[in-house]
């Protein structure tokens, strides 16, 4: 029976990653609770404008898609300041009830990405209270002058619960500037959108595919989870939403009552800092010796360079195991010019790594096999000592390991790059990542597959992109890229890489469902 989700009740947010749908520009929005009770009517008064997951139409009995969309979060201060029973509070995860701040060492947030470092607004204090984050507000809007419309909205509501709420200012913006808001917005190139960061790569491909979410029939393959017989299958609901079973046929922990939890989610929200002039000056100085390494044209090197970094090529994203060098990238690039959208999205998506366990089409250090490595950990220990040999067959399904790790990511980029030759501007991605357990899913994935490489047989190295790489001399950050072991090509090394990103603030936030929502609104929360 296919799982049917209450969509009305899920925020938009959680289910569509609205830049795909249209809204390429956005606005995040702070504040501070200072009166309970003013603060559940100003929570009431925003609940009425949020949207949800339902589907949009233009047809009898429809609803027509909004110009602009509203979603509300709250940090685990936030929901204390709004008065919710101890015994609900109690059943938070113990990661959101710490907050993001102070898992840092997990995170690996240390050197230029510590919470000292980060923006301004990230600098409250617990104990004063009137300085913390304690509810997050998103805007997405189709065009600039609806976001405007989308913060002039927000702003009258805010003014008309003063006394109960405020908007937290301290998000650095262009030129030093200290703003009320973060805002974010598609790249453009040549006055046109597009779907890249920064650094020029193609992003925000292959979200995970869930039970009951729409159309995931439509876009499972390479998104869900693969089975036996070479298939794919939605992830489990409970993966990403409370309330419902998950990979392991169990239901996450969450607070009570069921209605405060079911529906809802967790949301980890990061603002990362792209160093472009590190990531350019590294690539270059990297491109010759891999041109003369590859015997390629120093373009050719280049571009490949740069997709061993990631796992995809920048200008399209095609994935290093459909097309691992420039030959092979030419044929990919006519079949996909030559798809539609659905076949796009397969032809960027429908793959394994199968046929590549050795890394010598996409690196082990590679960002999107750190991310989601697919079927590709089931190891089994070989005959010679220290040896390690693929074994499809170790669990129940190929992907056991990875499926319990995947996350949604949602966010836009940031700012625009003045200067490529200088890593100072404002300039990056705000990445907002939803999971049911962000212990589970998002500290694992942060802490042993980005900074940490144990896990795919590559020691203490970090994924090349994300991490937290360290100027000290005496422990240098490093990757290999692998080679066809049946070859005679040596493998290629990258020896002192930068830190590429730098984290500049962020926080955990809990997502309710609409209904969860009137709940503390009304102030009716009861886990009895």
């Amino acid at each position: 029976m296919t799982k049917q989700l209450d969509l009305t009740d899920i925020q938009g947010n959680v289910i569509r990653a609205y830049g795909r749908f249209g809204y390429p520009v956005a606005r995040y929005v702070f504040l501070n609770i200072r009166h309970s009770a003013i603060a559940r009517d100003f929570v009431a008064a925003v609940t009425k404008r949020v949207t949800s997951s339902v589907e949009w139409g233009n047809g009898a009995g429809q609803i027509a898609q909004p110009n602009w969309t509203v979603n509300i979060a709250f940090a685990y201060q936030g929901l204390k300041e709004l008065e919710l029973p101890r015994s609900s509070l109690n059943g938070f995860s113990p990661e959101f009830v710490q907050g993001m701040k102070h898992r840092r060492d997990i995170l690996g947030d240390d050197g230029p990405s510590s919470p000292e470092n980060w923006d301004p607004i990230w600098q409250g204090n617990r104990e004063t209270r009137e300085q913390d984050v304690h509810i997050f507000i998103s805007l997405n809007a189709r065009l600039p002058q609806f976001l405007e419309e989308s913060y002039q909205w927000l702003r009258g509501v805010v003014n008309a619960h003063a006394e109960g709420v405020v908007i937290l200012g301290g998000h650095r913006g262009d030129d030093g500037a200290i703003l009320d808001y973060q805002d974010v917005k598609v790249v453009m190139e040549n006055g046109h959108p597009t779907s890249k960061e920064h650094f020029g790569y193609t992003d925000g491909i292959g979200d995970p595919v869930f039970e009951g979410a729409p159309n995931y029939d439509l876009n499972v393959q390479g998104r869900g989870k693969q089975m036996d017989d070479g298939t794919w299958a939605p992830l489990a609901t409970g993966e990403f939403l409370l309330g419902h079973v998950d990979e392991a046929h169990e239901y996450p922990p969450a607070p009570q009552p069921i209605l405060l939890s079911r529906n809802g989610t967790y949301m980890v929200y990061r603002k990362l800092h792209e160093n472009v002039a590190s990531f350019d000056q590294y690539l270059e100085k990297h491109a010759h010796s891999f041109a003369a390494h590859k015997d390629l044209p120093l373009d050719d090197a280049r571009e490949l360079l740069a997709a061993k970094f990631v796992g995809r090529w920048r200008d399209n994203g095609a994935p290093l195991v459909k097309a691992p060098d420039p030959a092979s990238k030419a044929k990919f690039d006519m079949q996909f010019m030559g798809a539609d959208q659905q076949g796009k999205d397969k032809l960027l998506s429908d793959f394994t790594y199968d046929d590549d366990m050795s890394g010598a089409k996409c690196p082990f250090s590679a960002h999107i096999r750190r991310i989601n490595p697919r079927a590709s950990l089931q190891m089994v220990k070989g005959a010679c000592p220290g040896s390690m040999i693929y074994n499809k067959d170790a669990f129940d399904t190929p992907g056991a390991l990875a499926n319990r790790r995947r996350i949604l990511r949602r966010g836009l980029p940031y700012g625009e790059v003045k200067d490529r030759s200088s890593n100072a501007g404002n300039h990056g991605i705000i990445i907002m990542m939803i999971n049911a357990d962000i212990n589970r899913q998002f500290e694992f994935v942060q802490q042993q597959w980005i900074n940490y490489g144990n896990d795919f047989q590559a020691g203490s190295d970090k994924e090349i992109l994300l991490g937290n790489h360290s100027a000290d001399e005496k422990t240098p950050s490093k990757a290999v890229l692998q080679v066809d072991p049946n070859s005679d090509e040596a493998p290629y090394f990258l020896s002192k890489i930068p830190r590429l990103v730098e984290t500049r603030g962020g926080e955990y936030f809990f997502v309710p469902s609409l209904t969860a929502l009137r709940m503390i609104a009304k102030g009716v929360v009861d886990p009895t």
